[in-house]
């Protein structure tokens, strides 16, 4: 579930069905896309989420990295990436999806992070996109990304949202909700404090992806395993949402839908 959400997020161009394989970095998206809309990709500022810039200066941890869709946005602004999962499939993929990029360095890591094989200080930029779920130690997750964080560096986390994962209590398989997918649902005030705790400053935190509550609603009526051809029913939603964000009111309805019923929450935050 968490590779296949990410391998969605790259698909930043939205022209197809939603759950194509993305086999090419991000390419430069319309300003009109779910993902870039929600923040993602801001590639003219060179932000992979709005608030979080990465230069070829900076050093990049992608934990989790699944199918890679972070860590190609990263390799495409110059930067070195360090990109890390449990499962060597995919870190063997994205090494050589990267090979090939204009990242100055590329570092590829089989781990689950218990701890990181790397040493103290190592990066400025760390990436755990809907990751925290999945842990036995949540707490001892961030403390080991906070020891190899360089002061001042900054964190991006995300989590899926209470509101979107009551949605799924009625409707996901139980396996949804059992090792190795989502083992814990993370309060907001839940979420803010682990990353209080962990020693860092909150500089930012935003909510979206009211899409994907209803995507994966759907999903489980669609009664399929995670490979296309696609639903029709899939197909259809996203084609629905593609036209309400290419109208004039699109966006703005977006934005209320994303606050209402959120897929997921994100927090920005800062070593001292």
């Amino acid at each position: 579930m968490l590779a296949l959400l990410k391998r969605l997020l790259n698909k930043t161009a939205e022209t197809t069905a939603p759950a194509a394989e993305a086999t090419a970095a991000p390419a430069e998206p319309s300003k009109l896309t779910e993902a870039y809309l929600s923040g993602w990709f801001q590639h003219e500022r060179g932000e992979l989420f709005t608030g979080f810039p990465i230069s070829a200066e900076d050093s990049v941890l992608d934990i989790g990295c699944g199918d890679g869709p972070f860590a190609q946005f990263c390799a495409q602004q110059g930067a070195e990436v360090i990109f890390a999962d449990i499962d060597p499939g995919k870190v063997a993929a994205v090494e050589q999806l990267l090979r090939q990029s204009q990242a100055r360095a590329v570092t590829p890591l089989v781990t689950d992070a218990n701890p990181l094989p790397l040493p103290d200080a190592r990066v400025n930029r760390i990436i755990a996109m809907e990751v925290l779920e999945h842990v036995a130690d949540p707490a001892q997750f961030v403390a080991e990304l906070v020891r190899v964080g360089q002061p001042g560096a900054l964190y991006l986390f995300t989590v899926p949202d209470p509101l979107g994962e009551e949605v799924q209590k009625h409707l996901a398989p139980d396996s949804y909700f059992q090792h190795p997918n989502h083992i814990r649902v993370f309060e907001r005030s839940q979420f803010e404090q682990l990353i209080r705790e962990a020693g860092l400053q909150i500089e930012q935190k935003s909510a979206y992806g009211f899409y994907w509550v209803v995507w994966w609603s759907m999903f489980w009526a669609c009664k399929q395993d995670l490979s296309p051809p696609w639903h029709p029913l899939l197909q259809s939603w996203h084609d629905t949402w593609n036209l309400l964000l290419s109208m004039p009111d699109g966006p703005r309805i977006k934005s209320a839908l994303d606050a209402t019923m959120p897929k997921s929450q994100l927090i920005i935050a800062r070593k001292p």
